[in-house]
């Protein structure tokens, strides 16, 4: 269950990107803040590396492997890109829920990709997301 702990961690650090980022890009281009903030992560990504001595897997990763992540890194980038110049020109509080529907797009690649099946609790859960995202809308 340690994987709940960092769940809420990465909803907690989200939910404070979103106005942290909304206060820095205030008279910034997008493109440059998303750049900016791309060196802080790259930057804290590496220190953590460091820090937790898993560097030395790196010789371990497969070719496979890398094509996923560096695919990942494109899907990230754009995904940055796009969130942050939307972020620049609308209400955060908009924003983000928008941004959130990424899990539409999950739940389907996890079921036609992964072969992951969704029972009908999660099925109703994410119709209450979706709707609740469109209430927000109006």
């Amino acid at each position: 269950m340690l994987w709940l702990f960092f769940a809420l961690g990465s909803a907690l650090f989200a939910g404070l990107t979103a106005i942290l980022a909304k206060i820095g890009i205030e008279n910034v281009n997008s493109t440059l803040a998303t750049a900016l903030r791309t060196v802080v992560v790259l930057v804290f990504s590496w220190l953590m590396v460091f820090i937790t001595g898993s560097q030395s897997g790196i010789v371990d990763i497969s070719g496979r492997t890398l094509l996923f992540l560096v695919l990942s890194g494109f899907a990230t980038g754009g995904s940055w890109l796009c969130y942050y110049r939307a972020l620049q020109d609308g209400p955060a509080s908009v924003v983000v829920p928008i941004d959130k529907l990424s899990i539409l797009v999950t739940i389907f690649f996890s079921g036609v990709v992964l072969k992951e099946k969704l029972s009908r609790r999660a099925a109703f859960g994410l119709l209450l997301i979706v709707l609740g995202t469109g209430a927000m809308l109006l």
